[in-house]
């Protein structure tokens, strides 16, 4: 037994014995199964844990309070019980968490007139955070409309320690889908690179190294393809034996490394490709945790059928019976014009549909242009509003997603295709433009022959039809920077929208990430939403 075991074995106890003298004038427990207490606020501990109650912190007495009310304010932390909770709390890294930020067991123990209330305040802390996250999303994103997950602590707690199944309530409270559980196995990976030494600095220097050229850099490169197995150990070092040279093998690997953080995957190694590889093993881990926390907050039930567009890669997944069968690329909004986090539902289609301009895009970008430039872009005035008429150079395309929320965001086809072969796609006023449209909406109609006869029909005639779909389609807008890709790889994105740097200060997370490189400049005359 190493010393951590021997000094929890300690602490286990001095608290065990503690709950067991306590509870020892209500009668002993039965073939070591507790018994079930009726509430009554004549227990003898009542007092003394009511008055404990008031020295917590307030945001969590109401869920303390509610605990102990339901088992009858007895002290509730046996021997056995504490056994599994340090068991549970061991798994925290799996979450992006540190056990030792939400348990001491040690201290608890030091005061065993307080121990066992603070031993439930502190599983209830770190039941909320699998549960809910650490940091309300209101508080770090201007822009978030999405379902959160609720879930009654004191309850599923004190059910848990009745059923003997505190590990698996504490594991089933954080995201079980492969989304999550993929990121969390990622997570682990990374925090084990670090343990390993991580994988070398990497200086970023001005131009591009070539195919075939000579570098000083490459032995680092070749360390850190290794570390995150875009390469094998055995390729690596007998390339790092060849010396210096950036050859094809190694050119193969870059482009799996540049493919994995969203970078143009042609094997030169320019601004973007250098400021990615200029990430530590340590700041890849937090990034990985952030992103760990978003995904918490989150409902856990979804429609089986959903549209989701992850803002940060530019990616939008169509799923369907709960699983992912189609992705198209996507144009979201700018860093200052930033698409928002929602969660709202899709149930229309319109084909050639007239684009109803923005005042604020009016204003700036449309109106002091003049009569000649609304005439040379089909537009026109109307009570106040400037309008562009349907066609092939309208903004919108030959379709528009309609959504019910309240930032008057829609996903839309766009006459714009050179922005979607760029790496760095977040360009548009907030709306995202999908890649293939015309095709992703016939995909979405195809269940029903008639709803997609009317809008081929009306893609031939090219007049403005709204298509109903039948059915109610959810589409999700999520900010992710760190996901599990299709090949099972941890994949990165730059902090486009900086959300990343706000959260981990909310959180108290030191983070230096990559600085964002757009490969692309602005496109004439694209003032489209």
């Amino acid at each position: 037994m190493n010393r951590r075991e021997l000094t929890l074995g300690a602490a286990v106890s001095a608290l065990a014995g503690s709950a067991a003298a306590q509870n020892a004038p209500m009668g002993a427990q039965l073939q070591g199964q507790p018994q079930t207490v009726v509430v009554t606020p004549t227990s003898p501990y009542y007092a003394a844990f009511n008055a404990q109650l008031e020295r917590l912190p307030a945001a969590i007495q109401p869920d303390v309070r509610a605990f102990y009310e339901l088992n009858g304010w007895q002290p509730a932390w046996t021997g056995a019980r504490l056994r599994t909770l340090n068991q549970a709390s061991a798994r925290a890294e799996r979450h992006g968490l540190s056990r030792s930020d939400f348990f001491d067991f040690v201290g608890l123990a030091a005061d065993p007139d307080t121990a066992d209330m603070r031993t439930t305040a502190a599983a209830i802390t770190y039941a909320r955070v699998l549960a809910e996250g650490r940091i309300r999303p209101e508080t770090v994103e201007d822009l978030w409309e999405m379902e959160k997950n609720r879930v009654d602590l004191p309850v599923g707690l004190n059910d848990a320690l009745v059923q003997n199944k505190v590990v698996e309530w504490f594991e089933g409270l954080a995201p079980t889908d492969i989304g999550y559980s993929n990121l969390s196995a990622g997570y682990v990976r990374y925090r084990r690179i670090i343990r390993e030494g991580g994988w070398p600095r990497f200086v970023a220097r001005s131009g591009t190294i070539e195919p075939g050229a000579s570098d000083n850099r490459v032995p680092a490169m070749i360390a850190r393809l290794v570390a995150e197995g875009d390469l094998s150990a055995s390729d690596g070092a007998r390339l790092t034996a060849e010396g210096l040279v950036y050859g094809p093998q190694l050119q193969t690997a870059m482009r799996g490394f540049q493919a994995r953080h969203g970078l143009a995957a042609d094997g030169r190694i320019g601004a973007g490709t250098q400021s990615s590889l200029g990430a530590s093993a340590e700041d890849r881990a937090r990034q990985i945790a952030l992103n760990l926390e978003r995904r918490r907050w989150l409902k856990r039930d979804l429609n089986p059928e959903r549209i989701e567009v992850n803002t940060a890669a530019a990616i939008m997944v169509y799923w369907k019976e709960g699983r992912p069968v189609h992705s198209n690329r996507v144009v979201c909004g700018s860093p200052a014009n930033q698409t928002p986090s929602l969660e709202k539902p899709f149930a229309s289609v319109v084909a050639n549909p007239p684009w109803y301009v923005p005042a604020g895009i009016a204003r700036r970008e449309i109106l002091p242009r003049g009569p000649g430039y609304l005439a040379s872009q089909n537009m026109y005035i109307s009570n106040g509003t400037v309008i562009q008429r349907a066609g092939p150079t309208a903004a919108l395309g030959y379709v528009k997603f309609e959504l019910r929320d309240s930032y008057a965001i829609f996903l839309h086809d766009t006459p714009s295709k050179a922005a979607f072969n760029l790496s760095m796609r977040q360009r548009s006023h907030g709306c995202v433009r999908v890649q293939n449209a015309v095709e992703f909406a016939r995909l979405l109609l195809s269940p029903d022959p008639m709803l997609l006869s009317q809008f081929d029909d009306a893609q031939i005639s090219r007049e403005t039809q709204r298509i109903q779909t039948g059915r109610e389609i959810t589409v999700r807008l999520l900010y992710w920077t760190a996901f599990v890709d299709g090949q099972g790889r941890v994949a990165f994105r730059e902090d486009v929208y900086r959300r990343d740097q706000k959260l981990a200060e909310a959180l108290g997370i030191a983070v230096s990430l990559p600085a964002v490189i757009d490969d692309g400049t602005a496109v004439a005359n694209d003032v489209g939403p």
